[in-house]
């Protein structure tokens, strides 16, 4: 079967939905089926350039495809006539963001109007849909709340397993993945400013844009942290990211309602590290059980202070956590040819 992946692209941005992508679409050939990517630009300023975009998705004809399987906005749009959804997330700014002020629609009515178009557009791409499946519990509840569509819950599997192999930890509490505000790698910096003085933090991935990167040094240099703070803002290999995150005593995920389990924590648990999550994490908190394996706790930098010291002050009982997550994650059986079987369906 030939078996289209749609996805969006913005350039040099690249995330877990552009990872999720490509694993699939190697899990498909080696399923026996021929595959490919299909990325369309997609630039969310100024949002009022959205419309246009939506509407080249739409327009698109697939020619030579037998089955095509899509993950986002706007590129889900893209019609066929044996499409299935594995919905990553919906243009969120224009649902639950929107509801809490966190959104770039313009005010008022031209807002609201633009907020309308794109419900609508969703709902009749939706009900086009072949089947809908929902990458966490949190996507598949906003999608009904806000839709009126019901979903299968479908978690991504990990891409590459083999290479988080844990081991021996260098007493650092590791960030990784990319760099941005709602990421919210900044709280974990003002943690360390009341955190144990002999606790260290790495924060390792691309910043979405020069103003997130300055963000994070400028923290830095304000709290006087340099010596106890490594930012490594680039684009790593995966056996940099890989060493970073196998030597760390504990990992951090702390996204504003993410959609899944975070690539993050899924790595982490692999690894056996615990991770320190929020409480408004979302499909994070998924993997990360207070107490069990690791440590939930608010937004707020002294609770965060709280958990890392937590963390250093009895190491036996972090690398307790950490196994303890590795068995919970196993248990959950999610691997890619059960994935595929599913998608194909």
């Amino acid at each position: 079967m030939k078996v289209l992946v749609v996805n969006n692209m913005a350039p040099f941005v690249s995330g877990g939905a552009e990872a999720l992508a490509t694993h699939l679409c190697r899990a498909l050939e080696v399923a026996g089926h021929q595959a490919e990517v299909l990325r369309i630009p997609f630039q969310w300023e100024p949002a009022s350039r959205i419309p246009s975009q939506m509407l080249m998705a739409r327009h698109m004809q697939l020619l030579n495809v037998d089955h095509v399987i899509a993950l986002k906005f706007p590129a889900y749009y893209i019609p066929h006539p044996r499409k299935t959804m594995w919905l990553v997330h919906q243009y969120r700014q224009a649902y639950d963001l929107y509801d809490v002020g966190q959104t770039n629609l313009p005010p008022g009515e031209a807002g609201e109007d633009m907020r309308r178009m794109i419900r609508v557009a969703d709902d009749q791409c939706f009900a086009e849909c072949r089947r809908i499946f929902a990458i966490s519990d949190v996507t598949q509840k906003r999608l009904a709340h806000y839709n009126g569509f019901e979903s299968q819950i479908l978690r991504a599997p990990l891409n590459d397993p083999e290479i988080f192999t844990g081991g021996a930890e260098q007493g650092y509490v590791f960030a990784g993945g990319r760099v941005n505000g709602s990421k919210r790698q900044h709280l974990l910096v003002e943690a360390m400013a009341l955190a144990n003085p002999n606790a260290r933090l790495v924060v390792a991935g691309p910043p979405d844009g020069p103003a997130d990167a300055e963000r994070l040094r400028a923290t830095v240099e304000r709290l006087g942290l340099a010596d106890r703070v490594r930012l490594d803002l680039r684009f790593l290999s995966r056996d940099e990211y890989a060493s970073y995150l196998n030597g760390c005593l504990v990992a951090t995920s702390l996204p504003y309602d993410e959609e899944s389990f975070s690539y993050v924590a899924m790595e982490a648990c692999t690894a056996a590290k615990p991770v320190i999550a929020t409480s408004d994490s979302g499909g994070v908190l998924g993997l990360v059980r207070e107490a069990q394996t690791g440590w939930v706790v608010e937004p707020q930098p002294q609770a965060l202070a709280g958990a890392i010291d937590a963390a250093y002050a009895d190491r036996a009982r972090t690398r307790e956590l950490g196994l303890a997550a590795r068995r919970y994650w196993n248990g959950l059986g999610i691997n890619w040819p059960a994935t595929v079987e599913a998608l194909l369906a």
